[in-house]
């Protein structure tokens, strides 16, 4: 559990969502170290090192994290305030990828810091593109924040 390496955190509760991401991301080997988490609550825990994940080496951080919004136990924008108001975590890039189209959900993310905010298209062909898209570019073209 200590040295677990992470290029995606994909904390996402639809178990169909989760599995068309992680095979597309895997499809093209655009990342080969993804985690999938079913809710906020475990997000934290793993991210901050606490709970079940009590122990791990919480230097270890993904390369950027996926972020649905419509979650059990703690929402998106809940693990989002977190994650960008603490120095541990506020450098990791996160993506919102969900299927709200709400304006105040929108604006609430970016306020809150996401750095990007993608609305999940419904037929599967472009749900994986974009998926795949997303993993090329936050994992070989943007140059991190170290």
């Amino acid at each position: 559990m200590d040295n677990i390496e992470v290029d995606i955190l994909l904390i996402e509760d639809n178990a169909n969502d989760a599995e068309l991401a992680i095979m597309a991301l895997q499809k093209n080997n655009v990342a080969k170290h993804i985690i999938h988490l079913k809710n906020g609550a475990a997000a934290l825990d793993f991210l901050f090192g606490q709970g079940s994940y009590k122990g791990r080496n919480i230097n270890n951080k993904p390369k950027v994290i996926l972020l649905d919004l419509k979650m059990p136990k703690v929402s998106g924008l809940e693990v989002l305030e977190k994650l960008t108001s603490n120095e541990l975590t506020q450098k990791i890039p996160v993506v919102v990828l969900t299927s709200s189209k709400e304006h105040p959900d929108v604006e609430k993310a970016y306020a809150l810091g996401a750095n990007s905010y993608i609305v999940k298209p419904v037929d599967f062909e472009s749900f994986r593109k974009v998926v795949n898209d997303l993993g090329i570019y936050w994992l070989l073209v943007n140059q991190p924040l170290l």
